[in-house]
């Protein structure tokens, strides 16, 4: 998992350079989920672009990491900067271009059974 974790150290830090900063970027095991994982992202670059962003990430994804990590790859899920959660996640979980792992935690409304967050800073503290 150690790899897994730092090959998306290594994507999100590349995308930021290409596209701008990330204020959130994880992975998430649902507790729902049988040993898939979600790559959660939000920044403010991202506004209506989602399903290009989504591409771009996964396109990313594909060619940082091998077929027997893919598969255990579920979504792409976007969080819209404005959601009232982001701000407190940022808060509580301040990290760039890192990874804190979180385990039985509820994010966003979702029941999560494993995280790592890679990146979780607004753009205040971007700044």
């Amino acid at each position: 998992m150690k790899n897994l974790i730092e090959k998306f150290s290594k994507i999100e830090q590349e995308i930021s350079k290409e596209k701008g900063d990330f204020e959130f970027f994880a992975l998430f095991l649902r507790e729902d989920a049988i040993d898939k994982w979600d790559i959660v992202v939000a920044a403010n670059w991202i506004k209506n672009n989602k399903w290009e962003v989504m591409q771009y990430v996964a396109g990313y994804v594909q060619r940082s990491l091998d077929v027997t990590e893919i598969v255990n790859i579920s979504k792409i899920v976007i969080i819209d900067e404005d959601n009232p959660e982001l701000p407190m996640i940022q808060n509580t979980f301040h990290i760039e271009h890192g990874a804190i792992e979180i385990k039985d935690y509820t994010f966003f409304g979702l029941s999560i059974k494993q995280a790592f967050i890679i990146t979780s800073a607004s753009q205040k503290q971007l700044a």
